[in-house]
């Protein structure tokens, strides 16, 4: 009974120990999180955006290339509204943004900055935002009567905008230094092109600026529609990296676009609810119906990427439609590899999309295989909407020990281990904690090849543990040769997979051909697809 009781106070005092300090969830992170963000009625960290933050903060964003430095703008530059829609931000995320927008733009260009609340409930965002932003003329603040999601919030704004141009930007952002001129001025030169800044990362924590890894990249997607990064081709890196690229998707909340040519191309889709598809969509439209979208690495933007949302989407609202509705007005033939990946998107109700398919006919848009083979060719290198055949899968069994690579006790982050193989998996085959594919891409993922996750073998030496990580479709850590001695060969670390039958570890080592727990096994194998990885080939 003691024994009983011993444990079950254990249990109590770590669950409490989770309750109170988990990361992202426990009450103190909570505690923190409403502490910086929130600001507290004495203005918490509102007193980070004053004069001495900003002139320290300034000398270190002023770290921009010296082409960027060294570039001439058009002399006569169209003034913006800067639309900024929020919901319950916190106090100090959204007067950095203003203030950043403010200090750091040739004030002849900011026509206004339009804040529109999405129906807020936070005390400091009412009569207190109010009168703080009552000391800057050319600021205002909209306020809708009901939640209405940020596609239709950012709408209410560019309905009042009075610049020339509307310039979209998230509440939790920070605006670099010159990132304004470089942005109007290829609009200035073409009305038709829709621009984004370079999206850098602010850190949640510590608010720490840093560039994003890989930084200039073109946007893209995959056939799930989950947005991705893909590398510039050679066929348009310019000699001056810092000139601006045709980008085939942007990121999503951050662009800068004329307004009439923003109103003439029908704005967002009023149909999108909330968030999620609005990226695509107006990057489709751009596109196809005669303008074009650039990424401009001299105008760098900061963006808070926050652990997680602070507020509650409504319910009953579905990405999944919006994604749908945007698949049936623009993608044509190819939403069919949607399909295929999201068999449920199949029979969803998208609404009426009679309007946005007559918009489409009237502006006399290109087809999406015009789309696929002018825009984003380069796309299907690195995302094939038909997936090449994989070089192996099933299970992965040692020749040492007789166990297979497992994942049941893995998360994200978390070591591979050896357990008994699996008999008998039924048709939930794909599923199983014991079921990998090494796919196209050179990298090995749970999964059987028509449903692999999202995730690799990752390591980062030749000692270290084979981890799970998300996948990123760049190779280096993810990269693996399965060779004809049945070693899996890791070039980077010029290791070989190893494990220990007694721990049940799984780890790189040297590589040593004739060692049993070197050699490993796949269920299946395509010796064609095999010897073209072991050549070094591209599929």
């Amino acid at each position: 009974m003691r024994r009983k009781q011993k444990r079950l106070l254990q249990a109590v005092g770590l669950a409490l120990a989770a309750l109170v300090f988990l990361p992202n969830v426990g009450l103190w992170s909570l505690y923190r999180e409403r502490q910086l963000e929130g600001g507290g009625a004495s203005g918490g960290e509102g007193a980070a955006v004053g004069p001495a933050w900003e002139e320290k903060r300034k000398t270190f964003l002023l770290s921009a290339s010296q082409s960027c430095r060294n570039k001439l703008y058009l002399e006569k530059l169209p003034n913006t509204s800067v639309i900024i829609p929020f919901h319950n931000e916190g106090w100090s995320s959204l007067l950095r943004t203003v203030h950043s927008v403010l200090n750091r733009s040739p004030p002849e260009l900011i026509a206004e900055i339009v804040l529109v609340d999405d129906f807020s409930d936070r005390e400091h965002l009412k009569k207190r935002l109010e009168d703080y932003m009552a000391q800057f003329p050319n600021v205002r603040i909209l306020r809708t009567k009901k939640r209405e999601g940020l596609i239709r919030t950012r709408m209410l704004g560019a309905s009042v905008a009075i610049g020339d141009v509307i310039t979209f930007l998230d509440s939790h952002c920070e605006a670099n230094v010159n990132w304004l001129p470089p942005l109007l001025d290829r609009i200035a030169r073409n009305r038709k092109t829709i621009v984004c800044p370079m999206i850098d990362v602010i850190d949640h924590d510590h608010f720490g600026y840093e560039t994003q890894a890989g930084d200039a990249m073109r946007g893209a997607f995959d056939w799930e529609m989950y947005y991705k990064r893909i590398p510039i081709p050679p066929e348009l890196q310019k000699l001056d990296p810092s000139d601006p690229f045709e980008s085939p998707v942007m990121a999503g909340g951050l662009f800068a676009v004329d307004r009439k040519w923003f109103w003439e191309l029908g704005g967002y889709d009023a149909g999108l609810e909330i968030w999620g598809g609005e990226q695509y969509e107006i990057s489709f439209k751009v596109w196809m119906c005669g303008g074009r979208m650039e990424d401009i690495p001299c105008s760098r933007v900061g963006h808070i990427y926050r652990k997680y949302v602070p507020y509650k989407v409504p319910t009953g609202v579905s990405l999944a439609r919006n994604l749908k509705r945007v698949a049936e007005v623009w993608m044509d033939e190819y939403a069919e590899y949607i399909y295929q990946r999201r068999p449920e998107y199949r029979h969803l109700s998208a609404g009426d999309v009679t309007a946005q398919k007559e918009l489409r006919n009237n502006l006399n848009c290109k087809s999406f295989k015009w789309f696929m083979s002018e825009v984003a060719w380069d796309l299907p290198k690195f995302y094939p909407p038909v997936e090449p055949p994989a070089a192996a899968w099933g299970e992965i069994r040692n020749v040492g020990t007789g166990l297979c690579v497992d994942t049941k006790h893995g998360s994200l982050g978390s070591p591979l281990r050896l357990e008994s193989c699996v008999k008998d998996r039924g048709e939930a085959a794909w599923n199983n904690v014991q079921v990998f594919t090494f796919s196209w891409r050179e990298d090995i993922r749970p999964g059987d090849p028509q449903h692999t996750k999202k995730f690799c073998f990752d390591a980062i030496s030749h000692s270290s543990p084979v981890t799970l990580y998300d996948c990123h479709g760049m190779k280096g850590n993810q990269l693996w040769r399965y060779r004809k001695d049945k070693t899996l060969y890791h070039p980077v670390s010029s290791s070989c997979m190893d494990c220990s039958e007694s721990d049940r570890k799984i780890f790189m080592n040297s590589c040593n051909p004739s060692s049993p727990t070197q050699q490993w096994i796949f269920e299946h194998t395509n010796s064609t697809v095999l010897e073209k990885f072991n050549r070094n080939l591209d599929l």
